[in-house]
């Protein structure tokens, strides 16, 4: 309800304005969600209409919050340490075959960036539990011929992709992507 208001609109493009103007760039989807949060607490806290509340709202106020906060996260750390899996070596067969699948996924899925990044991501966390946790009782039977043996995983998945190393280059990679029929471009 907040969302489809023209008071709403105003309120992001002046916000998103504002953090532009301290050299501070956030999704916009963030500064929605912000918005509206303000919004509601403001109309809750003074037992007020929502759209009574836009009277209260400031967008250089909210442009500073936001990037107080943000400032603040990555002042303590937080940003640096926050979802932040380790790496793998650069030459570890698992991450090379999916970065292989990408271009064939965007293929397969006619360019479908959301089916796409799912799909890496279910192959990143399937590989985060052969790895982690190969005491998975529940795991049993449903990891191929190689079980709950990490070694033997990256040696079959190594037989799978002779040429590991070309994956990690970004070049390369592109060009499959654009061999797809795909680019990716910032608007």
């Amino acid at each position: 309800m907040v969302r489809n208001t023209k008071a709403f609109k105003e309120a992001v493009a002046q916000t998103l304005a504002e953090l532009a103007r301290h050299g501070v760039t956030l999704a916009p989807a963030t500064v929605e969600d912000a918005i509206e949060q303000r919004i509601t607490a403001t109309a809750q806290q003074l037992r007020i209409q929502v759209r009574s509340a836009w009277r209260y709202f400031d967008a250089s106020r909210m442009a500073d919050r936001l990037a107080q906060s943000l400032a603040s996260y990555e002042e303590n750390g937080s940003a640096k340490d926050a979802g932040q899996a380790p790496m793998p070596p650069i030459d570890n067969p698992e991450l090379a075959l999916v970065l292989a699948g990408v271009p064939d996924s965007l293929a397969q899925t006619g360019g479908d960036l959301y089916a796409v990044i799912v799909n890496v991501a279910v192959n990143a966390w399937m590989a985060g539990h052969i790895h982690g946790e190969d005491g998975c009782t529940g795991c049993e039977g449903n990891r191929g011929p190689a079980g709950h043996d990490w070694e033997a995983r990256m040696r079959t998945i190594t037989e799978m992709q002779p040429n590991i190393a070309k994956w990690f280059d970004r070049d390369v990679w592109t060009r499959a992507v654009n061999d797809a029929g795909y680019t990716v471009t910032r608007r």
